[in-house]
């Protein structure tokens, strides 16, 4: 159990102590990443970022996920519901084109920018927890096509399942805990307050970031 997102944030970057000689990237899911993610940054001393990806939904049931999206455009389809759905090829682009104009709208909201530089950088992405994975899974993928040295999924708490998945994706996942029974990422915690915007921007412009 972690007191908060900062708690479980200091407690990972201890076990991320060997990482720090290669000055990585710490890449953000928001909003609650971003609280791990801050202080791990902090105690590594190296830069903070923010990953931003949108669920597209079925279209009668919106949180079906039939895919995702970034801000590039960059799509990932999720095949199974889209081969059982049959959903029409206007429709998912008209959803990407909604969804990535939201993506790039929180992007500069968050970091003032939608461009990246992760080519050669050892890249570690930090979310609260790991429940399905789904959004991770997307970002893991994204980051792979960026040519990144190395990519590290770092996390306080994951389900088994979703773990052992994305360990076949990225380079290596660091995880405090694994628990036999996992309903939620919030059971996990103490205090899961929601993460507002504001406390997000506060966090980046520590970092530098002009928002």
């Amino acid at each position: 159990m972690f007191s908060n997102r900062t708690d479980a944030g200091k407690q990972l970057a201890k076990k991320l102590e060997f990482v720090r000689k290669e000055n990585p990237i710490i890449l953000a899911i928001p909003r609650g990443g971003v609280m791990v993610a801050d202080a791990i940054a902090s105690f590594l001393g190296c830069k903070l970022d923010i990953i931003v990806s949108r669920k597209i939904g079925a279209p009668d049931n919106s949180e079906l996920a039939i895919g995702a999206v970034l801000h590039d455009g960059s799509y990932f389809p999720n095949s199974d519901v889209l081969k059982i759905l049959q959903v029409s090829q206007r429709y998912i682009d008209l959803e990407k084109a909604a969804q990535m104009k939201e993506v790039q709208r929180r992007l500069i909201s968050y970091r003032g920018s939608i461009q990246y530089e992760l080519s050669g950088k050892t890249i570690v992405l930090v979310d609260d927890g790991l429940a399905t994975g789904a959004t991770m899974t997307v970002v893991a993928l994204w980051v792979k096509k960026q040519n990144p040295k190395k990519i590290i999924i770092a996390v306080p708490v994951g389900a088994r399942e979703t773990i052992q998945k994305l360990a076949k994706i990225v380079d290596l996942v660091v995880v405090l805990a694994i628990p036999d029974f996992f309903n939620a990422v919030g059971q996990f915690y103490e205090n899961f307050d929601q993460v507002e915007d504001i406390e997000v921007q506060k966090i980046m412009k520590k970092y530098g970031y002009n928002i």
